[in-house]
């Protein structure tokens, strides 16, 4: 499956390229990544990059590098994740340091959610967040989302976030 393009006032949605690599190795290197995959060298890193990149032709969804559509700059990475052990399909982002606290995150996702409604029909989807990644829970309800304690996340403690989509396309 060839990624489809998504716009939002500020962003472009698009498929992984390798560029996205360096910002992806950069962040996973950084004590920013604690509360996501944690801290990875770049070898790992390398390995988790190319699987969320394969999900594309696996599954036929998967992450979108995010772009300024004034500036052309990388922001960051929202996509559907769904690996084995996963409950079900996960909504999940990031975005590199001097795009932090501007929004990204959530105008990305929203585009995300409704294109996952309209392409796959599905209901939900959910957030498996570190209960320590206050920013990332805080983000998933702003979006809408319902913490449910009875869906298991991917670690013990893990803070489950469900997103019913039915109403967004």
């Amino acid at each position: 499956m060839i990624p489809p393009n998504l716009h939002t006032d500020r962003l472009t949605l698009r498929a992984p390229k390798l560029a996205d690599f360096e910002h992806w190795a950069a962040f996973f290197a950084s004590p920013r990544s604690i509360h996501e995959r944690g801290m990875m060298g770049r070898e790992e890193a390398w390995k988790k990059w190319a699987a969320d990149v394969a999900l594309w032709q696996l599954k036929g969804y998967g992450a979108f590098g995010l772009d300024d559509r004034e500036t052309g700059a990388y922001v960051g990475e929202v996509g559907i994740y769904e690996f084995m052990g996963y409950p079900e399909p996960e909504l999940g982002w990031f975005t590199v340091p001097e795009a932090e606290g501007k929004g990204y995150a959530a105008e990305a996702a929203r585009a995300v959610m409704v294109w996952a409604r309209k392409s796959f029909g599905w209901d939900r989807l959910i957030n498996i967040i570190d209960p320590a990644n206050d920013r990332s829970i805080a983000l998933g309800l702003k979006l809408g989302g319902t913490i449910d304690p009875t869906i298991p996340g991917t670690d013990p403690g893990d803070v489950v976030i469900v997103h019913d989509i039915r109403g967004l396309a």
